[in-house]
């Protein structure tokens, strides 16, 4: 199986190629990442591509769609959730439906959390997991269509933790990284799985009193925290950059 990628330099976001063999067939997952590049793949490959599949609605992750639908006539395919956020949204597929594209199988599954209508696609073991998962962190639960800390915790937990551990993870930002990697290593399914204790911090987020419970490091070089918010108990994962470390 051939895998290309390309990052934006700017959100860091992933642009994926992915394809059966040379001279074969292919897909893109999400348009993010600078399309030249993988166009320059398309056609070192010899590739015939005709889908483009989205992980979420989110402007990082279909930047460039307009220039594939363009030079490739690609069908864009999304969950319906995601597809009502979008205008060029040509086929809408749920979770547990499988495209297929040449020699490949492509899998789904919905990952709620970041974004309601999430989808994660699954072939020959390898999963681009968007923004729910990445390599050492996790997606945070405050962005345009997020949902809640207890879906995104059961996306990770019971959904992609329960994959192979050798299962290649293709986040929606920066590098790549396996869930084996991931159930060791990962600062937040650590605590979940109850190896690592819970924190109990003050702060201050965006000015609210909050509990800091996790404070990791993110895809970017900063941080991603998990905070309750002490009056309803309710967990939040934010940037760390909304959060005033020992506030009260």
């Amino acid at each position: 199986m051939i895998v290309e990628r390309a990052m934006s330099a700017d959100w860091l976001s992933n642009a994926y190629l992915v394809g059966d063999e040379p001279g074969g067939h292919g897909f893109l997952v999400d348009s993010g990442g600078p399309s030249a590049e993988l166009l320059e793949a398309i056609e070192r490959h010899d590739l015939t591509v005709e889908h483009l599949l989205l992980t979420h609605h989110h402007h990082d992750h279909v930047a460039e769609n307009a220039v594939y639908k363009e030079r490739l006539g690609v069908e864009i395919l999304a969950h319906p959730v995601e597809a009502a956020e979008l205008a060029d949204v040509d086929r809408t597929i749920e979770a547990g439906e499988k495209v297929q594209i040449g020699k490949l199988t492509v899998d789904s599954v919905l990952t709620p959390g970041h974004t309601a209508g999430m989808l994660n696609f699954i072939v020959e073991g390898e999963v681009f997991t968007g923004d729910t998962l990445f390599k050492g962190s996790v997606g945070g639960v405050r962005a345009p269509g997020s949902t809640s800390f207890e879906d995104i915790r059961d996306s990770i937990m019971e959904v992609l933790m329960k994959m192979p551990p050798e299962t290649v993870v293709r986040p929606g930002h920066t590098d790549p990284t396996t869930i084996g990697a991931e159930w060791q290593s990962n600062a937040f399914v650590r605590v979940w799985r109850g190896l690592d204790p819970e924190g109990y911090e003050p702060c201050e987020v965006a000015g609210e009193p909050a509990t800091l419970v996790l404070f990791a490091p993110d895809y970017d070089g900063g941080h991603k925290a998990w905070v309750r918010w002490p009056e309803t108990g309710k967990d939040d994962i934010v940037p760390g950059s909304q959060v005033v470390r020992g506030s009260s």
